[in-house]
């Protein structure tokens, strides 16, 4: 099946037959960004938006959400904080989650209904932002461990390889760029000439092997060959003098 969700905040699950009406539906709020779902327990999805903040929820059991998130503090002038998550995801080998939000923020809340462990031993996660910055932020000091060099336009998608250390970000400046999280450098760039705004990673390709070409035969065409052989040689006519005109 494949969940959908609008701005409006339906979330639907479609069947895989071709039938208009579809399996079931949620409502997650008006102004609804973003809906992920978790990547091992596929039946539980998160949603989030402007003034729409994070929830998670069951598929089993739509009717209420597992978790709603509160909002921040007021801030020093005692005022409310505005929500706008603009992004989510769900951090493998814990209970947790992400969200980005409209207001350069990036926050982790618990997730309830998990069946894993604490955040994972490296703990930290990359984000981009609307200015072209890309960063390593580590999540348990909330610090900014290295920033990606060289984005130049806003970035519309990241996406982490799962076993290696690198990360693939497009953005308004049409470039697909590859960074090393070891040192933040670039390690490949393409430009793709439209402005992009999301990007997947295929996980059957394996990065690390390098295949050879095959080696090229040599095809020799012998009937040619014999045709060729076979053709009387003409001489090659003398060029005569060229005459110059000058004139009538």
């Amino acid at each position: 099946s494949v969940v959908t969700a609008v701005e409006s905040g339906l979330v639907r699950v479609w069947g895989e037959d071709e039938s208009e009406e579809p399996l079931q539906e949620l409502q997650a709020g008006p102004g609804l960004c973003r809906m992920r779902q978790d990547p091992t327990r596929p039946h539980v999805l998160g949603t989030g938006g402007k003034e729409n903040g994070l929830k998670v929820w069951d598929l089993h059991r739509p009717q209420e959400p597992l978790f709603r998130a509160k909002n921040v503090r007021n801030d020093w002038l005692d005022l409310r904080v505005p929500v706008w998550d603009r992004d989510l995801q769900f951090l493998p080998g814990s209970q947790r989650v992400v969200t980005c939000t409209g207001h350069s923020q990036v926050r982790s809340r618990g997730s309830p209904g998990g069946h894993r462990g604490h955040l994972g031993s490296l703990g930290s996660v990359v984000v981009g932002s609307a200015r072209g910055d890309v960063a390593l932020i580590d999540l348990r000091k909330g610090r900014v461990l290295r920033a990606l060099k060289g984005v130049s336009g806003g970035v519309r998608g990241l996406q982490c390889h799962p076993h290696l250390p690198l990360v693939a970000s497009v953005g308004l400046d049409r470039f697909l760029r590859l960074h090393r999280l070891e040192d933040g450098r670039v390690q490949e760039k393409v430009y793709l000439k439209s402005r992009l705004t999301c990007l997947l990673l295929n996980t059957h390709l394996d990065w690390e092997a390098q295949e050879e070409p095959p080696a090229q035969k040599e095809v020799k065409d012998e009937e040619g060959d014999e045709l060729w052989d076979a053709l009387e040689s003409v001489p090659t006519p003398r060029k005569g003098k060229k005459r110059k005109f000058l004139g009538v």
